[in-house]
């Protein structure tokens, strides 16, 4: 699976503290691997037509959608108090 990260996602990305995005990173792997994995709780999102998110940590999302059946778009991560805004 291709995963493809926005300008905006990394903005956010670089911002988040270092061991958020270690586990992103490991996240991210088990994602191209199998995205049917369910440590990765990956859930539709209401309200945003075609968007997924899935769980990075218990208060951290990340949000994407599929651009075709092997590539995705990750366009945002955020702590979940703020995500769904």
């Amino acid at each position: 699976m291709k995963v493809i990260h926005t300008n905006d996602f990394e903005r956010s990305f670089s911002k988040l503290p270092l061991e958020i995005q270690r586990l992103f990173t490991t996240q991210e792997q088990r994602f191209k691997d199998n995205w049917h994995d369910s440590r990765l709780h990956v859930k539709k999102v209401r309200g945003l037509d075609g968007a997924f998110s899935l769980r990075i940590t218990r208060r951290y999302r990340a949000f994407f959608y599929f651009q075709a059946a092997e590539v995705i778009i990750i366009f945002d991560i955020d702590h979940r108090k703020d995500a769904y805004d």
